[in-house]
């Protein structure tokens, strides 16, 4: 049984009876509070929609946007936007350049950026050049921490002497940690 509601100013009608096939053929809407509305974004204003990265997507490559970007899954290689969210269970395998970055899940690779915050379930292990950092208790961080005036400008000068975006500095590439091991005085034996 189906009522209608009435309009300003309409008597209430009666009562109709549908039959069943009709009834499943026909879906109300879903009842939204207000109609959306799609506007031209202010002049200056950043009202763009983040893209996302979803759990499910792994990405092999650089990824380039001039907004918010917001990741999920995995990404190996650099990531250069205006602003990065890093997910809880998000994986970044490179370089991060971004005006604003948020860490929440792990980043092995350098991060620049004006401002950076590590919340407290991030994992870090890379350089971190920035303007402003900030790290909450039970963050992990393993890497060296630069303050720079501007960090995202020398990513920029430095990247134009080499080919990409950046390179992948981890923690633990000292350019040839590896081969000191293998030199060890058993090797030569």
């Amino acid at each position: 049984m189906f009522t209608r509601k009435p309009y300003r100013g309409e008597e209430t009608p009666e009562k109709v009876e549908k039959p069943v096939e009709e009834t499943k053929a026909e879906k109300p809407a879903p009842a939204t509070s207000a109609p959306v509305k799609f506007s031209k974004p202010l002049k200056g204003s950043s009202q763009m929609v983040p893209s996302v990265i979803g759990e499910d997507l792994t990405v092999e490559g650089n990824i380039i946007s001039k907004g918010e970007v917001q990741l999920e899954g995995e990404v190996h290689g650099s990531i250069h936007c205006t602003s990065l969210v890093i997910g809880d269970k998000a994986l970044v395998e490179g370089g991060v350049v971004a005006d604003d970055v948020i860490v929440r899940g792990r980043v092995v690779g350098s991060l620049r950026g004006h401002r950076v915050t590590l919340q407290s379930s991030s994992h870090v292990e890379g350089d971190i050049y920035h303007q402003s950092l900030a790290i909450e208790q039970g963050a992990f961080f393993e890497g060296k921490s630069r303050r720079s005036d501007d960090p995202v400008a020398d990513a920029k000068a430095a990247s134009s002497g080499k080919s990409g975006l950046g390179s992948n500095n981890t923690a633990g590439s000292d350019g040839g940690s590896e081969d000191k091991s293998s030199k060890s005085p058993r090797a030569a034996e």
